[in-house]
């Protein structure tokens, strides 16, 4: 078995010298065509972006998907150059954990005492001469380049010096080195993977109470360190596959395409709204929440966390195809969130009329629309952890700590959602995260504490809109991953509403 994330080398290409030369060259041998003086005088327009969306993310707490898809189009790098600065940039990040515990070994300070904007040049070097197909001398030669026009020519020697000693050895016997340091199997993992400790224990407990166990621990994390495929959603009613072009259709949900080739918002569909950019987890989730069986009338539905608006504009969408008549609360608590949804769901409106956005705190809705609402989907704010491979820096933001504070929230918010519900209506409680701590446990305790709740079978309503069986699953709950399904980790529970 390969180890966590060494299946990463997978950049593309840009400038000059940013593949490793081709079988039966010696990589070390090989020269780049620019002169010895060029190749270390400045940084090249695509590493100077990904150094930038590095320091946001580091200085601002910036969330790179946010921050590096502007500034490539506001500099103009498009092309393979942008497809080489957004690896480097996510891959970087993504595998940080890792890059330090090599960077520690070479540079005698230790990684700690190095200068932030210092060490995110090291980590994008690293990474080049690990993690993607670079070669060395380029690498080492770009990076410094990097450093010299970023942060002066004094760090530049030392980020040359570091570079060349990473450079000495490959990732497997990197991978082996620093392994060894490791106190256990866990920590083993963490370190080589680039995983902090405390999530790889919570993963490991998670899978192991699936069918399948917790041998496949491994592959998860890897998973986690890859880059995920472009889902988009065509949204029922909207429009048809054949407008979606460079396609092909995804393996759960009939809603799903995946991006084959090309930019998504060059798709006159997704610039309409009729179609979105959305993992196909997060779209089977929505269709469970909409397939989820009711007693009595279903026109009436509830969306409670609805930013950014991609579960809203399907559930909305389903609706519509049910009952033109019907209606969709959309409820956001941040106005700038609320005015995503309006923008995803724009198109889903000229079908449904009876969808409104509205900016409030979820936790009141059950006070203020007692028993109103046929149908409700809940998406909490969770940690994340599902998401892993799309936000790459989130995994370093984290800490255990947020478990008890999102759970208190998210205990509030799926009981608000159940007071707004009508007896015999359903809740779905959605969370993008496999973390027992914010799935199972969060229903099962509300479903305690209230008394006013019956949980159903997810993966039997699953099982009636997917176009392939999910055999992996035992249910009740619905919990996807991305190294078996190639999704998000969405978790889905559904509950009925009993009682009056």
């Amino acid at each position: 078995m390969s180890a966590p994330g060494s299946g990463g080398r997978s950049g593309r290409g840009g400038s000059s010298g940013h593949r490793r030369p081709g079988p039966g060259r010696d990589r070390r041998r090989s020269r780049s065509r620019q002169a010895p003086r060029e190749r270390v005088r400045s940084a090249d327009p695509a590493r100077r972006a990904a150094w930038d969306a590095l320091r946001a993310v580091g200085q601002s707490g910036a969330y790179a998907n946010l921050v590096l898809p502007p500034m490539l189009r506001e500099r103009r790098i498009s092309g393979r150059d942008a497809a080489f600065a957004t690896e480097l940039a996510y891959g970087t990040l993504r595998l940080r954990g890792r890059y330090d515990a090599v960077l520690d070994a070479v540079a005698d300070r230790g990684v700690q005492s190095i200068d932030p904007p210092v060490l995110d040049a090291l980590r994008l070097g690293v990474h080049q001469l690990l993690g993607m197909r670079v070669p060395d001398h380029a690498a080492v030669s770009a990076t410094v380049g990097l450093a010299r026009e970023a942060v002066g020519a004094g760090p530049a020697q030392f980020v040359n010096a570091v570079l060349r000693k990473v450079a000495a050895q490959d990732l497997d016997t990197w991978l082996a080195q620093i392994g060894a340091t490791a106190d256990d199997q866990t920590q083993r993992l963490a370190v080589t993977g680039s995983h902090p400790a405390w999530i790889v224990r919570a993963f490991r407990q998670a899978l192991a109470e699936t069918t399948a166990g917790a041998g496949d621990l491994p592959e998860l994390v890897q998973a986690n360190n890859s880059s995920p495929a472009v889902h988009l959603v065509l949204r029922p009613g909207l429009v048809q596959p054949e407008e979606v072009h460079s396609t092909e259709p995804g393996r759960w949900t009939p809603t799903a395409q995946v991006l084959t080739a090309g930019d998504p918002h060059a798709i006159p569909a997704v610039r309409e709204a009729r179609a979105g950019i959305q993992d196909e987890g997060s779209q089977l989730v929505t269709l469970v929440a909409a397939a989820a069986p009711v007693s009595g009338s279903d026109r009436t539905w509830l969306d409670l966390c609805a930013g950014p608006g991609g579960k809203a504009a399907l559930f909305g969408a389903l609706l519509a195809e049910r009952d033109t008549s019907g209606e969709l609360l959309a409820n956001e608590v941040a106005e700038h969130r609320a005015q995503l949804v309006r923008s995803s769901t724009a198109a889903v409106q000229e079908k449904l009329p009876g969808l409104s956005v509205r900016t409030g705190d979820g936790r009141e809705i059950g006070a203020e629309l007692p028993g109103h609402f046929d149908r409700a989907l809940v998406d909490v704010p969770c940690t994340g952890l599902g998401a892993l491979r799309r936000r790459p820096e989130a995994r370093w933001r984290r800490r255990t700590a947020d478990l008890a504070e999102l759970g208190v929230l998210q205990r509030e918010l799926l009981t608000a959602a159940l007071e707004a519900v009508r007896p015999g209506g359903v809740v779905s409680y959605i969370t993008c995260s496999p973390h027992l701590a914010e799935t199972r446990l969060v229903v099962e305790d509300v479903v305690r504490r209230t008394g006013a709740a019956e949980v159903l079978d997810a993966v039997g309503i699953a099982a009636e809109v997917t176009t392939a069986p999910l055999t992996d699953q035992q249910g009740p709950y619905l919990q996807l991953w991305p190294h078996r399904h190639g999704t998000d980790a969405m978790f889905c529970a559904v509950l009925r509403r009993t009682g009056a």
